[in-house]
């Protein structure tokens, strides 16, 4: 539980990086909350899953991707109204396959240098993340 008292999501989120320096977003397909937002791609973290297995297993599902390592970010807390989130934030440097929207989402690609995205609307927990990857200087 948080100070609201309101049960916590755990969920794992990943910045894929690639040799290019940008990272990958996807938009929020129909059907879930703030569907047509854009984030970076994860999932929740399921009882006795570790953030890397989540990490793999989301990453499968959502982008067709297999991952092989990742580096911790950050971890954040966002307060959405319809959940409280705890987002383990990784680096993905490397992977095999080529991302596809598995689940009907749009991607896009994105330079990290860019001040903004050039995709709208962002998720609220995705802007805390960029942040911090963007004073990494990766």
């Amino acid at each position: 539980m948080n100070e609201l008292n309101r049960p916590v999501t755990e969920v794992a989120a990943g910045i894929l990086l690639d040799v290019e320096g940008r990272y990958l977003l996807g938009q929020r397909p129909e059907g879930k909350p703030y569907a047509g937002y854009w984030e970076v791609p994860g999932g929740k973290i399921e009882s006795g899953e570790s953030v890397f297995a989540a990490l793999k297993r989301e990453l499968q599902e959502e982008l067709g991707i297999d991952i092989e390592s990742s580096e911790e970010l950050v971890v954040l807390e966002h307060d959405y109204p319809h959940a409280y989130v705890r987002l383990h934030v990784s680096i993905i440097r490397e992977w095999s396959g080529v991302p596809k929207g598995c689940e009907g989402q749009l991607l896009s690609w994105q330079l990290l240098g860019d001040a903004m995205p050039t995709v709208e609307p962002l998720l609220p927990a995705a802007w805390p993340m960029l942040e911090k990857l963007r004073l990494l200087k990766v």
